[in-house]
């Protein structure tokens, strides 16, 4: 069974800094682990990929500020959040696509008071 287990998120100033990370355990052929973002009544949208030969891709909004890293040894992905803003509050989930299916993480809530 597969299971995605997030840490990190909380309460930060604005312009302040988070880390999350997302720790994938089961039986896993990994193709890319992800991080995507839901704001209330909105839908939920992309934050950043990052592949097994460690290219990435990260949404406009998000460039510049945001990083994504992973330890493939431990199928654990890592985004570093610099800069933030008050539109980035959101609960992030971490998402993993394996060859078979894809997984999500239960969310982690980000919250930036201004």
């Amino acid at each position: 069974q597969v299971q995605l287990v997030e840490s990190g998120g909380g309460l930060v100033q604005a312009g302040g800094s988070l880390s999350l990370s997302c720790a994938a355990s089961g039986r896993l052929s990994i193709s890319a682990m992800g991080w995507s973002r839901q704001a209330p009544g909105k839908q939920r949208e992309l934050v950043a990929v990052i592949r097994p030969d460690g290219s990435t891709n990260y949404a406009d909004f998000v460039k510049g500020r945001f990083t994504i890293s992973q330890n493939k040894a431990r199928n654990t992905v890592y985004l570093r959040m610099n800069s933030l803003s008050p539109g980035d509050p959101a609960v992030y989930y971490c998402k993993v696509m394996a060859t078979y299916g894809d997984h999500w993480g239960q969310g982690t809530q980000v919250t930036v008071s201004s």
